[in-house]
């Protein structure tokens, strides 16, 4: 492909209750690239860029401008490493005229990202479920709306995941085994009733202190089904019948957080 290279790739909102490490929903909030020749005056992002890293993995950066626009909130739980990592290794796909894989992918930016449930969204849009380096997107919409509230306050990823006990009760990891079947059910038969009844996890939730998901749970608003935690947080995925009134109400309850009524992209990195 000739330059320049124009890519952008979506949010994404990982674990989604029960959904430890496996599932993810892709969201319609965008980073982008922009790969062109250099002009002999602004180089781009350098080569420590964590985009720039994953764009060498497929391709020589040399010679070539890089420039990143920044949309999605970093260090919030929504993927926004991910979404920079998937610019990188799809733009790079592109000016070598390959059809980017998602699995392929998937495998080249892990060491990167650390977390497959993210980058797999990512890659693929829509609502995805991962395994063992295998993406099986199973829709690409979602009976309820996302709605997210967005702190000011960041989340460092790996001392989240270090807050994690190494071992759980018998009786919490059966619950949370039940609702993951429940979550992939719902995902894939787009039903609201049961995605509502899986939103709930003792895995990983319990151990990473939230106050607004415990105040949004304590008392839902009216057009809600149920709340989760975005990531290792410290969003907030509010999971709404009708996004609108949802997002109103929690505007007037948390005026100092950023509420952001999102859909499901259903086409991922491109």
């Amino acid at each position: 492909m000739t330059l320049p290279v124009h890519v952008r790739a979506p949010a994404t909102t990982a674990n989604v209750g029960p959904g430890f490490d496996c599932a993810a929903v892709a969201l319609d909030l965008w980073n982008e690239l922009e790969v062109d020749a250099e002009d002999g005056g602004d180089t781009g992002a350098g080569a420590d860029h964590l985009g720039v890293r994953a764009f060498s993995l497929l391709a020589s950066p040399e010679g070539l401008h890089l420039r990143f626009a920044s949309r999605i909130p970093q260090a919030r739980g929504l993927g926004s490493s991910a979404s920079v990592i998937a610019l990188g290794l799809v733009a790079a796909c592109r000016l070598r005229g390959d059809e980017p894989d998602p699995e392929r992918l998937l495998a080249l930016g892990l060491p990167l990202e650390g977390h497959p449930d993210n980058l797999a969204a990512c890659l693929t849009g829509g609502v995805v479920l991962t395994w063992e380096g295998r993406v099986a997107r199973v829709a690409t919409t979602l009976p309820l709306h996302p709605v997210a509230i967005v702190p000011d306050a960041e989340t460092d990823t790996a001392a989240s995941r270090a807050a994690l006990p190494p071992s759980v009760p018998h009786a919490d990891a059966a619950f949370t085994a039940g609702r993951a079947a429940l979550l992939g059910a719902a995902f894939a038969g787009g039903d609201p009733d049961l995605l509502e009844a899986a939103l709930a996890d003792r895995l990983h939730e319990p151990y990473r202190p939230s106050p607004i998901l415990d105040a949004v749970r304590a008392d839902l608003p009216r057009a809600a089904a149920g709340a989760t935690l975005s990531g290792s947080g410290p969003t907030v995925i509010v999971w709404a019948r009708d996004p609108a009134a949802c997002a109103a109400e929690l505007r007037s309850r948390f005026p100092n957080e950023q509420i952001l009524p999102l859909a499901v992209a259903p086409e991922g990195a491109g």
